[in-house]
């Protein structure tokens, strides 16, 4: 499922980012996010997606939010958690032009959960973009299978879950690490 924000033809040409939400722009929780209240960006998160769209870049977001389907939260709830994103995101220039999300939970087998490519297709879909090369940031294991399973170009940090996941890695894995999304988005714009 997705949410797009704007797709004009003067926002076509322009290079695609794919982040994912909890651990990379905002606080997770193993209790789920499960409303606008807990949702708190991580710091230097919205300054680098600032950037990013100040840069010229079209940022999009895909997340799985299995909370949907465990009951922790509604839709409604998300598109609030969403709405907070850019709304903070204002203040830097910053903007999100796509919410491409997963509802199902693990057991559901659906085709759109990470590591599954079903989020990557959507955007493919929707934005009239391959994915193939585009940086995709996580922070877990799942994120980046994702993105390489889809051709992206997987990049992990080391927030949220991140730390755990770089332990994880061996060396056919072979992506570049950044302690944040502020220090890969550097990185991506030199």
């Amino acid at each position: 499922m997705h949410t797009l924000v704007g797709k004009g033809p003067e926002r076509m040409n322009r290079p695609l980012i794919i982040l994912d939400r909890d651990g990379v722009i905002n606080e997770d929780s193993p209790e789920f996010v499960k409303s606008a209240d807990e949702w708190q960006a991580l710091p230097g998160s919205l300054e680098a997606i600032g950037k990013l769209t100040r840069a010229g870049w079209r940022v999009v977001v895909a997340t799985n939010q299995s909370g949907l389907a465990r009951g922790k939260f509604n839709y409604s709830a998300l598109s609030a958690m969403h709405r907070k994103c850019q709304r903070m995101l204002d203040q830097f220039g910053g903007r999100i032009d796509g919410w491409f999300f997963c509802p199902h939970a693990p057991r559901d087998d659906c085709l759109c959960r990470k590591p599954r490519t079903g989020l990557y297709a959507q955007i493919e879909h929707a934005l009239g973009h391959s994915v193939a090369g585009v940086p995709s940031i996580g922070d877990s294991l799942r994120d980046l299978a994702a993105a390489r399973a889809a051709r992206a170009r997987p990049i992990l940090v080391q927030t949220g879950n991140g730390m755990r996941t770089s332990e994880q890695l061996d060396a056919k894995w072979d992506v570049p690490i950044y302690r944040d999304l502020g220090a890969a988005v550097e990185a991506l714009l030199e």
